[in-house]
C-alpha cells in the first residue's frame, strides 16, 4: 500500500465541501483538506487569475482511478486539475489509518 495525496482545485467553497464529503463518505479518501488559494494560469490563449479552493484527498494508490473518476463526476470545470503524489515518508500508524479508512 502506498499512501498518496490527490489534489484538485474548484471554484467555490460549497463545491469543495460537497466533493470532500462525497469522497470521504464513499471511503475513497480518509480525509480531505480544503485551502483557499489564488491561481494564475494560461487558458484558451489568455492569462487568467482568480480565487479557488484546493482540495487535497488522502488515500491510497489503489484508489486513484476511483478517486479521479469521482472528482470528474462532481467537478464543474471543463478541464479539472487532478494530480497525485506519493508520500515519500509517512508514519506507520498514520499510513495504517489512511488504509483502514479507505477499505
Amino acid at each position: 500500500m502506498t499512501a498518496i495525496a490527490v489534489v484538485t482545485t474548484v471554484a467555490s467553497k460549497k463545491e469543495a465541501h460537497a466533493m470532500a464529503l462525497a469522497l470521504v463518505e464513499a471511503r475513497l479518501a480518509a480525509c480531505a483538506q480544503i485551502s483557499r488559494i489564488e491561481s494564475v494560469y494560461a487558458w484558451k490563449g489568455r492569462i487568467e487569475q482568480g480565487k479557488e479552493y484546493r482540495v487535497l484527498f488522502k488515500t491510497t494508490d489503489a484508489h486513484y482511478d476511483a478517486v479521479e473518476s469521482a472528482i470528474r463526476g462532481l467537478h464543474s470545470y471543463e478541464l479539472p486539475a487532478i494530480h497525485a503524489f506519493a508520500f515519500e515518508r509517512i508514519s506507520a500508524p498514520y499510513a495504517d489509518w489512511i488504509e483502514s479508512s479507505t477499505s
